[in-house]
């Protein structure tokens, strides 16, 4: 194969933005380096299309940290049509709505903070009385009022609910309910905001959650798709399912994925977007990459970068 691209050393200078450093980086050469800067060129492809519907799917550790901003920041600019993530999403959303989480240390003593009453999410700590105590005292009056009379719900219909009476204009319910943002939890009870449906559940047995609205609204989204592409932190069933529907429409014609995993295992987190390729999950033409790495890191500087471009021009 001849070579046709010269390796360009990156000139760093005062007054350079994170673009100006993302277009030197697909010039470099360099490893990860590049592979994020084809991520912000597929990202911009995908956003500048109206007729691409785009997905975003993300595990909910993230929402811990400052990077729930990021996420925040590209449904109020429309860089999302649909959402498809974790119960915990909805658990960090609305604690930290209502209360704070805390800096600590990956090395801390972990015996002591559970005798504090403080759980530790990696550098994160996260009170009792942030997490568990302030969403059960918040959600059982809001899920009274919500499902009054319900006896059915899909989780899209439930969040977005939840999301018209939030005043904090930090939160990611807050935001998809006012920009028509859907978002899709396929494994509601995997978190204390499940929790907290199971116990109104106790005293309304009649209720059922509708997975399969969920799944019609979806199927709907993907099959009305001219075009989809999908930007999808880390695996599990948030990417899965991303990448599972669009399966049915052909595959995604654009797919980003962040990770840290590693694919000797076979696991799906670990899983390099060319795989989907074998299961008709992603298109044999689409544009692909796969950046490993933090998202704490990788998703604030693509995002950034791309905001700079649709600034710009």
């Amino acid at each position: 194969m001849k070579a046709k691209r010269p390796v360009k050393d990156i000139k760093m200078g005062s007054g350079m933005t994170v673009d100006d450093l993302m277009v030197q980086l697909r010039q470099a050469g360099g490893f990860t380096g590049r592979k994020l800067a084809e991520a912000v060129d597929i990202m911009e492809k995908m956003v500048r299309k109206e007729d691409c519907t785009k997905f975003l799917s993300f595990p909910a550790c993230i929402m811990a940290t400052g990077t729930r901003g990021v996420i925040v920041e590209m449904v109020k600019r429309g860089m999302v049509d649909a959402i498809i993530t974790t119960c915990g999403t909805m658990d960090h959303d609305l604690a930290r709505t209502w209360k704070s989480y805390y800096h600590g240390d990956f090395l801390m003593d972990d015996v002591k903070l559970h005798q504090q009453g403080m759980n530790r999410l990696g550098n994160v700590l996260v009170p009792n009385s942030s997490y568990g105590v302030v969403l059960e005292r918040k959600l059982t009056p809001m899920f009274k009022e919500i499902l009054k009379g319900k006896s059915s719900i899909s989780t899209r219909q439930l969040v977005d609910e939840v999301g018209a009476r939030l005043k904090d204009e930090d939160s990611l319910a807050y935001w998809c309910h006012r920009k028509n943002v859907p978002m899709f939890i396929p494994g509601i009870t995997d978190g204390s905001f499940g929790s907290q449906l199971w116990m109104y559940w106790q005293d309304h047995r009649d209720l059922k959650i509708d997975l399969f609205q969920d799944e019609q609204d979806l199927m709907d989204m993907v099959f009305d798709a001219k075009e989809s592409g999908a930007l999808m932190v880390g695996g599990g069933i948030s990417k899965h399912h991303t990448i599972w529907w669009n399966q049915f429409r052909g595959g995604l014609d654009h797919a980003v994925y962040l990770t840290t995993a590693v694919e000797y295992d076979g696991s799906l987190s670990g899983a390099q977007v060319r795989e989907a390729v074998s299961w008709g999950k992603v298109k044999e033409n689409a544009d692909h990459v796969t950046v490993e790495g933090d998202a704490t890191i990788t998703l604030p500087f693509i995002v950034a970068s791309l905001v700079e471009r649709l600034e710009r021009r």
